[in-house]
């Protein structure tokens, strides 16, 4: 994972609030830190089943999950790069 890298365009990384108290929110926290990404926070991202069952964001579109929080963090940022 490389943070503080210099890219093009803002990368876009959404996250449901239903999902933050599972873990996500520690994710977020470390993403909105990071001047090259844009992070949103949706009531419902329609994942539902999903969002019962692991930790996950919506990278660029394309859905991300993980079991634990570093590998999410680790999975956003193999995605952007």
């Amino acid at each position: 994972m490389r943070v503080g890298r210099k890219i093009d365009l803002y990368s876009l990384v959404e996250f449901c609030t239903n999902n933050l108290a599972n873990g996500t929110y520690k994710v977020l926290e470390k993403l909105k830190k990071d001047p090259n990404i844009d992070t949103i926070e949706y009531n419902c991202l329609g994942y539902c089943t999903r969002c019962r069952g692991k930790l996950f964001a919506v990278v660029e579109g394309k859905v991300v999950d993980a079991s634990t929080e570093d590998e999410l963090l680790s999975k956003i940022y193999e995605k952007i790069d």
